[in-house]
């Protein structure tokens, strides 16, 4: 089963945009990314709707974080992307006739549940500025500056 990357991807264009003086067009948060800019402007568009970047067209437009880091957790970051799956496991069979795999499924449901809730609250109590100061750490500890982690941004 292929692995959603989506939150993943969107906080790193989110934090190199905080890097940023100015904004980063889809087509460089692409770049950096790997990705075609159309993903990035889909990934963009729910951060929009939200409220944590905006957008301006023409020359020198792009987009740029328009609240501050702290006021934005992982969680938020999560639902603003469609609120993929986070556990990527699930049943043999979905309704099964068997009832040792309904006494399993039952089972398995349960502790799913149980472990998407303590994500889900994990996520809700990490902020985009938490890992902003954990970034700068790291450049300092590693002694990098940051024009050698901008990824061409």
């Amino acid at each position: 089963m292929k692995r959603d990357s989506r939150l993943s991807g969107v906080l790193h264009c989110l934090l190199h945009m905080a890097e940023r003086d100015g904004p980063a067009t889809s087509e460089s948060l692409a770049a950096a990314m790997q990705t075609n800019p159309v993903v990035i402007r889909r990934l963009m568009a729910g951060l929009r709707d939200a409220g944590f970047v905006a957008s301006a067209k023409g020359h020198g437009g792009g987009w740029v974080l328009s609240c501050p880091l702290e006021r934005i957790t992982l969680r938020d970051i999560h639902e603003a992307v469609g609120a993929p799956e986070l556990l990527a496991v699930g049943h043999r069979e979905e309704h099964p006739s068997c009832l040792v795999e309904q006494a399993v499924n039952a089972a398995l449901d349960d502790a799913y549940r149980q472990a998407q809730t303590l994500l889900l609250d994990r996520l809700g109590r990490v902020t985009l500025g938490a890992l902003s100061r954990d970034f700068h750490r790291r450049m300092v500890e590693g002694g990098h500056t940051l024009g050698a982690h901008a990824h061409g941004l």
